[in-house]
């Protein structure tokens, strides 16, 4: 084969190669940090907790009362410790309270962890979070925090729709699973695909997704109803 020929062949297979990675199979990811802050005129953020970050009980279960119906989700500290704790202290403090599901891709995940407030999503933007080792698999209903990059875990996580096995080697640490309502989880409004922009949610919260993308479905509230130690 000429070295033209051979160079055509070879420019063929990546383009196929690159039209395979669909974004149905995107890895989930957080944004990118906001180092900007509010503007000078804007009140300041609401500082989280740092030092007297709780730890959390062996095992808990989270109710969210989501507007398709209820879900609950039950963690459990083995499987990730660094995780368990952020998500106890994150519920506790109501941060998921208004939270949209914002990005819904059928058969892969549903992710959320964006709140309705931008000044309090700013607030645990540089808290950053090591990794944990992942120590249980990515089976369908398990929940997971999604990330940007090695530790750098804050506040999203990511409901696995199937088996996304694959997620581990990637570092992906599940923290729980859902124990009732996964027929809700997956009935989720999806037709917006990734349409909606993470930045500008993180920006502007709620009023961007009320105006651009009315129907996703949210969480009303978050609760810790049951703890195990």
């Amino acid at each position: 084969m000429s070295p033209t020929k051979a160079a055509l062949a070879l420019l063929f297979l990546c383009t196929v190669s690159a039209l395979a990675c669909s974004r149905r199979d995107a890895t989930p990811r957080a944004p990118e940090r906001d180092t900007s802050g509010p503007p000078p005129s804007a009140p300041s953020a609401p500082s989280p907790p740092s030092a007297a970050v709780p730890t959390a009980p062996d095992s808990f279960l989270v109710a969210l009362t989501t507007s398709r119906g209820p879900v609950s989700v039950v963690v459990h500290r083995s499987w990730a410790p660094r995780g368990a704790d952020r998500f106890y202290a994150l519920v506790h403090g109501g941060f998921y309270d208004g939270a949209r599901f914002f990005r819904v891709v059928r058969g892969f995940v549903v992710q959320f962890g964006l709140p309705a407030d931008p000044q309090l999503g700013r607030a645990w933007s540089s808290q950053l979070l090591p990794d944990d080792p992942v120590r249980h698999p990515n089976r369908r209903g398990t929940v997971t925090f999604a990330s940007a990059g090695p530790n750098t875990r804050t506040t999203q996580l990511f409901i696995n729709l199937a088996d996304n096995v694959r997620l581990d080697g990637l570092g992906f640490s599940p923290i729980g699973q859902v124990a009732e309502g996964l027929g809700i989880v997956e009935s989720l409004y999806g037709q917006y695909g990734e349409r909606p922009s993470q930045d500008s949610i993180r920006l502007q919260g709620d009023p961007y997704l009320t105006r651009a993308y009315p129907n996703l479905d949210r969480i009303r509230a978050a609760t810790i109803v049951r703890e195990w130690r």
